[in-house]
């Protein structure tokens, strides 16, 4: 699993004009899971099921 500023250096990963992370393949926007446990938030495309981490 890879973070997110990893994702965006390797063209995984791009912003659109409202600066959300899209997935480079799907050109989906990514979905944001919280857990209050973890020092990051899961970020997870919606159709091909790559996930990322997005440090807090």
């Amino acid at each position: 699993m890879k973070s997110t500023r990893k994702g965006l250096r390797d063209g995984d990963l791009f912003k659109d004009t409202y600066e959300r992370l899209n997935c480079a393949d799907c050109e989906q926007v990514l979905k944001t899971t919280t857990d209050s446990d973890n020092v990051f938030d899961l970020r997870t495309c919606p159709e091909c099921d790559t996930q990322y981490k997005d440090l807090r």
